[in-house]
């Protein structure tokens, strides 16, 4: 039995928090990448006997629209497969109810969700640090009671996931990372662009209709010249810091 591990996650948390439950199930780690854009996701197929831990960003309480299209091109064969939502301390509302609608419908029958907490991919005070040590002692407990739930043979028994349907409406755009004199058009933001919204001329330009605001670009930058503004960053900090300053605990859902 291998452990297809499927990801979207632009910044590290999400892979983080994906690679502690996978290595706790054991067995033979696939990975799919769903924020590499050269990837041709309608070949990939998983097996009807392996498990898939599938693993995206809340993104104002949604799935990436560009993760739920990746993850759609998917074939699930009957495999059973575990959700796993990962939020920046505010709410993941909608995402896991929508993510185990993507993965049902893409074949694969959901067995377990998990919500967790990484740090905020653009307020990086919100959840500093997570996982943390404590994180990973629950996300390996949960791991444990997945596998019993596996080796009981109890599988057929779908997760009561929370989540409001129709979902929340998805949010506009407004974090556009700029480039600025720092930039020497090394040309790796282009490179590593989940949603291709960058192009590479005298100065690295962003397309503000193709970004998602994933803040990949911001965190790989090896100049720093990429950054969003630090004024609409400050009033987002002060919007959410009601919401995001008590620690919110992970979830699990059996």
């Amino acid at each position: 039995m291998d452990t297809a591990e499927i990801v979207f996650s632009p910044v590290g948390g999400t892979q983080r928090v994906a690679d502690i439950i996978t290595e706790a199930l054991g067995g033979n780690k696939i990975s799919i990448d769903l924020a590499d854009a050269g990837t041709n996701f309608g070949t990939a197929s998983i097996k009807e006997e392996d498990i898939a831990v599938i693993a995206v960003p809340s993104y104002g309480g949604r799935v990436p629209e560009l993760a739920s299209k990746r993850l759609s091109q998917i074939k699930g064969n009957n495999a059973r497969c575990i959700i796993v939502c990962v939020y920046g301390n505010r709410a993941y509302e909608d995402t896991l109810a929508e993510l185990k609608d993507i993965a049902e419908n893409d074949g694969f029958k959901v067995i377990a969700g998990i919500s967790a907490v990484a740090e905020h991919s653009i307020i990086h005070r919100y959840a500093s640090g997570r996982p943390d040590d404590e994180d990973r002692a629950e996300l390996r407990g949960f791991a444990v009671k997945i596998a019993d739930k596996l080796k009981n043979g109890s599988t057929d028994m779908s997760p009561a996931i929370p989540g409001n349907r129709p979902y929340k409406k998805q949010g506009a755009g407004t974090m556009v990372p700029k480039t600025n004199g720092s930039c020497d058009n090394c040309g790796l933001c282009a490179q590593k662009c989940p949603a291709e919204a960058i192009s590479l001329g005298r100065k690295a330009e962003t397309d503000s209709k193709k970004c998602i605001e994933c803040m990949r670009c911001v965190e790989i930058c090896p100049k720093s010249a990429r950054s969003i503004n630090k004024a609409m960053v400050s009033l987002a900090a002060m919007a959410l810091k009601k919401a995001c300053s008590e620690r919110k605990h992970n979830e699990l859902f059996l």
